[in-house]
């Protein structure tokens, strides 16, 4: 019996463009801005998994994805977006662009930036999110990545519900399975679970998301942002072998 699994959990909400740069796993197809690529895998691309899932095998960990609520995490740490600062908003364009570019993620900023970030916001759409960690896990992760895509590459409305039903029957739901979720979002049940991610996280001293939390020897580590697996390698004691490690062998 090998040693259990170290654990880790990531604080996440696809209002965040960070999150999914640091979620996704760049594929073997090139994207360009003429093929801006398949990331959800085809013949010539692999499937795209959260760069900690990359190394789970490799690291043995035990990720836990937590849905959270970006603006409760921000109120509470008394934070601001960055987009707020004309010179922060600026560097946020072009560093998105370049990371994107980077990690293969067709990652676009939506028309009314402003509106989707200040005024829409992500509360139904990460009380969905919510509601199929409770009763989907398995599908937590297709699910999060299609709204991800329809809010930072297609431009799309995930406040509307029609649109959070899209992304869940995209990911592989049935109509039924997802409309039944979306039912969900309003109960106290649904409600009461994102809030208590979301103070778990402001808990670990998170004024922002992604953060990772590990817990290591009895010892808890916040790490905040989507460029920190490195340092994760040094408190894991582990190899970091760059975004892309080499593949693994499946067992026979």
């Amino acid at each position: 019996m090998g040693p259990v699994p170290r654990t880790l959990e990531l604080f996440y909400d696809v209002l965040s463009p960070y999150s999914w740069l640091g979620f996704e796993r760049p594929g073997r197809t090139r994207v360009t801005p003429d093929n801006p690529g398949d990331i959800r895998g085809t013949a010539t691309s692999q499937p795209p998994h959260h760069v900690l899932c990359r190394y789970k095998n490799i690291w043995n960990i035990n990720l836990q994805l937590r849905p959270s609520l970006i603006a409760g995490i921000m109120k509470d740490s008394g934070n601001q977006p960055p987009a707020l600062l004309p010179r922060k908003a600026q560097y946020l364009r072009n560093d998105i662009r370049l990371l994107g570019q980077h990690v293969q993620v067709p990652i676009q900023f939506p028309k009314d930036f402003f509106s989707v970030i200040l005024e829409k916001g992500s509360l139904s759409a990460m009380r969905f999110l919510t509601a199929v960690n409770m009763e989907h896990p398995e599908m937590l992760e297709k699910v999060s990545r299609e709204l991800w895509m329809r809010v930072w590459s297609q431009d799309e409305d995930i406040t509307e519900p029609q649109s959070i039903l899209a992304a869940a029957e995209k990911a592989g739901m049935s109509t039924e399975q997802a409309q039944g979720l979306l039912e969900k979002i309003v109960t106290p049940k649904v409600k009461n679970k994102l809030k208590e991610n979301t103070e778990a996280a402001c808990k670990y001293g998170a004024f922002g998301l992604p953060v990772t939390v590990a817990h290591l020897d009895g010892q808890t580590h916040m790490l905040f942002g989507s460029d920190r697996i490195e340092l994760l390698a040094h408190l894991l004691g582990e190899k970091w072998m760059g975004p892309v490690p080499p593949a693994i062998n499946p067992k026979l």
